[in-house]
């Protein structure tokens, strides 16, 4: 991958702290609406961090293994994606109970990357606990029922939907590049004539961005906004895949965003201090910049059943 960054799309501003969580690893970033409040994981503590809109009110949650997302259910509570394990989890009590095994048979991998589709089910990732190559894979939950979609990826990222749910996208970061999935009405990857899933397709190629391709969202207007991990920023993406506008961060190594606020025009991001030798203040904060002139997709709940 280069060194030297694609910088020609504008920058729409720098972001500022808005909760400094101190984060190893932040991770998986989501906005619940009802309660006015963001959701995120320090992934390799084993915490859920929450915090209103402005940064306020910053709590944070212990969890029993390394988890990377908290998926709103449609009863109100979250679906952990944890290392060995899916959990139910009560915002309120704080007490979770398992939900369904994940990779508990092997020890080499843990929880990465996940978002809820446009059918209300759970596409989620693992990787190898130390990034080993192709011990990671891409699985749907759909109504209870874990479905493998893919095996053999190193760092399974990026994954995101279009409006319309005809296409699933994610990333290998390793790989440098964005790939496109047409889906069927059931939101699966098509099937060719032997029942195989048909592959995906490259999308965009982030190669030259000066980063590895990570956590992803979709706005209003069905452009991506993808951190690039390693470049201290986040991408905006058009329907082709090309970058045309990115916002900055004090902070090298970006890892997801989410659009939050009562309008979902501010755009959070998580950060990590992951490997670093000489971290600065700010690195595994949560960062937000106001976007007016951008609005975020609002994301399906998770429906179980």
């Amino acid at each position: 991958m280069s060194d030297v960054p694609t910088l020609s799309s504008p920058c729409l501003g720098d972001a500022r702290v808005c909760v400094a969580s101190g984060c190893e690893l932040g991770e998986g970033p989501g906005w619940d609406a009802e309660r006015g409040e963001l959701r995120w994981l320090n992934i390799l503590a084993g915490e859920l961090h929450r915090a209103g809109p402005a940064g306020l009110d910053h709590r944070v949650s212990p969890l029993d293994r390394r988890t990377s997302y908290a998926a709103l259910t449609h009863d109100g509570d979250y679906l952990l994606v944890a290392e060995n394990r899916l959990s139910r989890f009560d915002p309120q009590t704080g007490e979770s109970a398992a939900f369904l095994p994940f990779e508990d048979d092997n020890p080499v991998t843990r929880s990465n990357d996940a978002r809820v589709d446009t059918h209300g089910s759970l596409w989620l990732s693992t990787m190898g606990l130390g990034a080993e190559k192709g011990a990671g894979s891409l699985y749907r939950l759909h109504r209870g029922e874990l479905t493998c979609l893919r095996q053999g990826l190193t760092i399974p990222n990026a994954l995101c939907f279009s409006a319309d749910g005809k296409y699933a996208y994610f990333s290998d970061t390793a790989t440098g590049w964005v790939m496109r999935w047409a889906l069927d009405a059931e939101g699966f990857p098509e099937r060719n004539r032997d029942g195989a899933f048909i592959e995906p397709e490259p999308w965009a190629d982030l190669r030259q961005s000066g980063g590895g391709p990570d956590g992803a969202v979709m706005d209003a207007e069905g452009c991506m906004w993808i951190a690039l991990w390693g470049a201290g920023r986040v991408a905006r993406l058009d329907q082709n895949g090309e970058e045309i506008a990115h916002v900055a961060l004090p902070a090298s190594q970006p890892s997801c965003p989410v659009f939050g606020g009562h309008d979902l025009t501010s755009l959070y991001v998580t950060t990590a201090r992951e490997g670093m030798a000489d971290p600065q203040p700010h690195d595994g904060a949560l960062f937000v910049i106001d976007l007016p002139g951008c609005q975020g997709a609002a994301e399906p709940a998770l429906r179980l059943v």
